[in-house]
C-alpha cells in the first residue's frame, strides 16, 4: 500500500485573508507531498510494514523496525499531522467557537473557552523552533494541552488529537513573516470545531 497525498477539502484561497493561497499551495503541494514521498520510500525497505495504517505505526513507534523508525517518526508523523490539519481548518469569517460536548469539556477542563485559548496560544508561542500545539484527549477521556517537536504526533504518547496548530515557519512565514502571534490569532478565525468534535467522539 502506498500512501497518497490527500486533496485539500477546500480551494487554496478558501482561508483568505487569514492563511494565504500561496502558503497553502506550498504547504500542501510541496511540504506535505514530500512527507508522503519520503514515507513511501522508507516503507519500501520494510515490506512487512507497508500495509500497516499510519496511526498504528505511530502508536507503536518503538516496535517499528529501527531501519525505518526515524523516517516513520518524521515523515509518517508529518503525513498524519497534516492530513488532520487540513480538516482542522475551514473557510469562514463568522464567529467561531466549539459547541456541544466539546464546548462543555473545554469549559470543565479550562474554566472557559477564553482561558483555553489563552493557554493554547501560550503553548504555541512558547515552542522553540518547529513543532505543533495540540488539544488532545487522554485515554481516560480527559482533555489536555500538549506540544510536540518537529512532526511528532500525539499518537506516539497514546493521546488522540482533537485540534492542533502547525507552528513550523513554512505554515505562516509568507504572510505573517516572523509574527507567529498574528498567525495564532488568525487560526481561531478558521479553526474547524465541528471536525474537532468528531475526533473527540
Amino acid at each position: 500500500m502506498k500512501y497518497e497525498l490527500p486533496p485539500l477539502p477546500y480551494a487554496y484561497d478558501a482561508l483568505e485573508p487569514f492563511i494565504d493561497k500561496k502558503t497553502m499551495e506550498l504547504h500542501h503541494d510541496k511540504h506535505h507531498a514530500t512527507y508522503v514521498a519520503k514515507l513511501n520510500e522508507a516503507l519500501e525497505k520494510e515490506p512487512a510494514c507497508a500495509d500497516t495504517p499510519i496511526e498504528r505505526l505511530l502508536e507503536s513507534l518503538d516496535a517499528t523496525p529501527p531501519s525505518i523508525r526515524t523516517a516513520v517518526r518524521n515523515h509518517g508523523g508529518g503525513h498524519h499531522n497534516h492530513s488532520l490539519f487540513w480538516h482542522m481548518l475551514r473557510p469562514g469569517k463568522e464567529s467561531n467557537a466549539p459547541e456541544g460536548v466539546l464546548a462543555e469539556k473545554i469549559i470543565t477542563t479550562f474554566g472557559s473557552f477564553d482561558s483555553f485559548k489563552e493557554r493554547f496560544e501560550k503553548d504555541a508561542l512558547g515552542i522553540f523552533g518547529s513543532g505543533w500545539a495540540w488539544l488532545v484527549k487522554e485515554q481516560s477521556g480527559a482533555l489536555k494541552l500538549v506540544t510536540t517537536p518537529n512532526q511528532d504526533s500525539p499518537l506516539m504518547q497514546g493521546l488522540m488529537p482533537v485540534i492542533g496548530l502547525d507552528v513550523w515557519e513554512h505554515a505562516y512565514y509568507l504572510k505573517h513573516q516572523n509574527r507567529r502571534a498574528d498567525y495564532v490569532t488568525d487560526f481561531w478565525k478558521v479553526a474547524n470545531w465541528k471536525f474537532a468534535e468528531s475526533l473527540l467522539k
